[in-house]
């Protein structure tokens, strides 16, 4: 008896591709997976470190029902609805900007729409979830690059507030929440400052660093009272907002660079007894990475692409400290924090790239993008890597998704939902090449 086909091929090209070319300048999220979709014949970057070479891929509702060596398997193709060939390219779960400003901002010198800081000091209450602006016109080019996950963070003042982690493809800031309040940032205040005395660099203490640690150790004494005390009749939020953070519910997120400052956050965790601390920065990770380890501390590290900081160190020191922190056993993701950071976000895997050129392995770079933010953010449970169970959270690329001269993502999805990867450079791309073949006839 002849069985009737209910599978259709997709070829790669036509489905991923052409019609996202349709949308318009700002992409409607995309619905709910209904249909079942297998994915044959590429490269797959598990993100933990694992690759296979010719890889069958499956994803249902949303979910990932199949990851394997397509050459080591007996495959049913009636059972998925949908067929991608991708014909060696190369496919990668979502990577993931951790300590992003992403959609707290949108145009520097527009006052209405720059959310990224409040007013105040000491403010771990501010939560960016609520100000995350879903209509950025950044976002979709972001995406474009399989960036696909974001940690919101806030900015300003000695305790920023409370980073959430959101998707890039949904209606509101509801809908885009992966993780709410993740965690709450510290900005580790300077210990030292350089300047020239008499034509030569001198190197002092910041007269005031006693006192800002002073203040910062004295806010959280009386957050930890405050916690202890049980129930209050009045309900002071901003020292509610730590007593997570003192449980080991939410992580406490340590903005600090310099070695110094490291050491004194680490100093701070055993004082307060703080379970869970990541430094964001962490430049000079590297020299003491002893402690970090053995206090389980995570770095999310500082944009690779950057100058050395000091005279005296190595011109490619910033390309090299992903290599330096993982032969230290560091764990760590990269970041891209710092100058024009939401529009560069989109170079994020370029950054992963160059680490591999000085010598971080390839898989391991992938990692530093995927599984490991998620480790660090907590919710690796479902997102970070491409293994059964976890949500489908990935993208397909014609070639090395982290070489700026191969990367070309085709095909993102998002909860088993093909995203629209147009954008507003893309349809000006589109309008002007128009003009250009016209006048070619």
């Amino acid at each position: 008896m002849k069985m009737k086909l209910t599978t259709y091929i997709c070829s790669l090209l036509f489905c991923c591709v052409a019609a996202p070319l349709l949308a318009q300048q700002n992409p409607t999220p995309a619905p709910a997976q209904t249909k079942s979709v297998l994915i044959l014949n590429g490269i797959a970057h598990i993100g933990n470190g694992e690759r296979i070479e010719n890889s069958a891929i499956g994803f249902k509702d949303g979910k990932l029902t199949l990851v394997a060596d397509a050459r080591l398997i007996r495959l049913d193709m009636s059972a998925y609805d949908t067929i991608i060939y991708a014909d060696s390219s190369h496919i990668y779960p979502g990577f993931i900007a951790s300590n992003s400003t992403l959609g707290l901002l949108e145009l520097d010198q527009v006052k209405p729409t720059n959310d990224e800081a409040e007013t105040g000091t000491f403010k771990p209450s501010i939560r960016s979830a609520i100000s995350y602006n879903t209509d950025s016109e950044i976002i979709p080019t972001v995406r474009s690059n399989g960036v696909l996950l974001g940690q919101i963070t806030p900015r300003g003042g000695v305790i920023s507030g409370t980073s959430s982690v959101m998707q890039f493809d949904a209606w509101n800031w509801e809908d885009a929440l992966v993780k709410e309040d993740d965690g709450v940032h510290l900005n580790w205040p300077g210990v030292y400052h350089r300047h020239y005395d008499k034509g030569k660099i001198a190197i002092e203490k910041v007269k005031t660093y006693d006192q800002q640690l002073r203040e910062i150790q004295l806010f959280f004494g009386e957050a930890k009272a405050y916690c202890h005390a049980g129930k209050q009749s009045q309900t002071d939020l901003r020292f509610a907002a730590l007593c997570d953070v003192l449980s080991g519910n939410k992580t406490l997120y340590v903005h600090a660079s310099d070695a110094k400052s490291m050491t004194e956050a680490i100093n701070f965790k055993v004082e307060f007894n703080i379970p869970k601390m990541v430094i964001v920065g962490g430049y000079d990770a590297y020299l003491v990475s002893e402690q970090l380890v053995s206090h389980g501390i995570s770095v999310m590290l500082e944009r690779i692409h950057s100058l050395p900081r000091f005279n005296e160190d190595d011109v490619d020191l910033p390309y090299k400290l992903p290599k330096l922190l993982y032969d230290a056993g560091v764990k760590f993701c990269i970041q891209n924090e710092g100058d024009m950071e939401r529009m560069g976000t989109r170079n994020l895997p370029f950054h992963a790239g160059t680490a591999v050129a000085y010598g971080l392995p390839y898989e391991e770079a992938v990692r530093a993008l995927t599984l490991a933010p998620a480790q660090i953010l907590g919710i690796d449970k479902d997102f970070g890597s491409l293994e059964v169970g976890k949500n489908a959270r990935l993208f397909i690329s014609k070639g090395d998704a982290l070489d700026m001269r191969s990367n070309a993502v085709i095909c993102a999805f998002i909860q088993g939902r093909q995203i629209d990867l147009s954008s507003k450079q893309t349809e000006l791309y589109e309008k002007y090449k128009k003009k250009y073949d016209e006048q070619k006839k």
